[in-house]
């Protein structure tokens, strides 16, 4: 058993040494980096690697939330909590903004979401302030389009991503060079898997918001998906409101993010569940499911 455990604990710390080095490579490579931050264990953990690699300095980089508006309050309360313990400077891109000005149209209907809506948002706000490299918390084993990602991930002069013209990383080598105007998604997580990140966070004790440990809460099924009830998700006539015990998977845009049935309330139960899940992280993501290719679709246009 402890060779087991030492074994696992190898295992993390060669994941994390290598998200660092990724990290400290676009400290050397890119002039104005930024962290995208939505409040999900990944960003969260990046945050803590991203302590770890600069230390005893600062994080070096802002953090960047693109707010659809229709978060979970939770998320919002931990944000803002994790920001003013840290000191680190948060940049909010707002949608709601996007949307008061003209630049992106509400989608309307009982199933309308925010979250292709990001696109633009992010775009503008890594134009306004600049940002060369955004940090990204996209894994390999999520789903099909973020398999094709490279650890650098380059973007033209419209943001736009192009699976089949990323370049080849070799013994841990990373191009960083850019033309005027492109820009670098950076994903240091990549190698890593769901299992991994709990393990890790439970290994490093990292804080993380009470909406992925088991809790009671409203809601109701829309198309397999369990949806919380909140302020932006309401049940249709036939969609029937009912309290269970649930947590999240991955947190996201409260209009699109499922719940799970679980009775999961610490991290060593939240591990145990992981194991034996036989769907996906994103499973619960109602926004994956409008078509075969939706994540690659947003990609493509900029998403992160």
């Amino acid at each position: 058993m402890a060779s087991n455990r030492a074994l696992r604990t190898s295992h993390l710390r060669t994941l994390e040494a290598e998200a660092i080095y990724v990290m400290r490579e676009v400290a050397a490579q890119f002039e104005r980096p930024v962290l995208l931050f939505s409040g999900g264990k990944d960003s969260i953990l990046m945050v803590h690697l991203a302590r770890k690699a600069f230390h005893p300095a600062p994080i070096p980089f802002p953090l960047l939330h693109v707010d659809t508006g229709h978060n979970f309050p939770e998320t919002i309360a931990f944000r803002d909590r994790m920001v003013a313990d840290l000191g680190v400077r948060l940049e909010v891109a707002s949608v709601q903004d996007a949307i008061d000005s003209g630049r992106v149209v509400e989608e309307t209907g009982p199933e309308a979401s925010r979250n292709g809506l990001q696109i633009v948002p992010l775009l503008d706000a890594l134009d306004q302030h600049r940002y060369d490299a955004a940090f990204g918390g996209g894994r390999r084993d999520e789903e099909k389009a973020r398999a094709k990602e490279r650890f650098f991930s380059h973007r033209d002069r419209f943001g736009q991503w192009d699976p089949k013209n990323q370049r080849p990383e070799l013994w841990n080598l990373y191009n960083g060079h850019k033309n005027v105007g492109e820009t670098f998604r950076v994903f240091p997580l990549s190698n890593w898997t769901e299992m991994d990140v709990w393990q890790y966070i439970a290994l490093e004790n990292v804080d993380i918001p009470n909406l992925y440990f088991a809790h009671d809460r409203e809601v109701f099924d829309r198309r397999g998906t369990l949806l919380a009830v909140t302020d932006f998700v309401i049940p249709q006539e036939h969609e029937t409101v009912q309290r269970q015990t649930v947590r999240f998977r991955t947190i996201g845009d409260a209009t699109c993010t499922g719940a799970v049935e679980s009775t999961a309330a610490t991290l060593p139960e939240i591990i145990q569940e992981v194991a034996a899940a036989r769907n996906t992280e994103r499973g619960g993501r109602h926004d994956d499911k409008r078509s075969e290719a939706a994540m690659e679709d947003r990609k493509k246009q900029g998403y992160f």
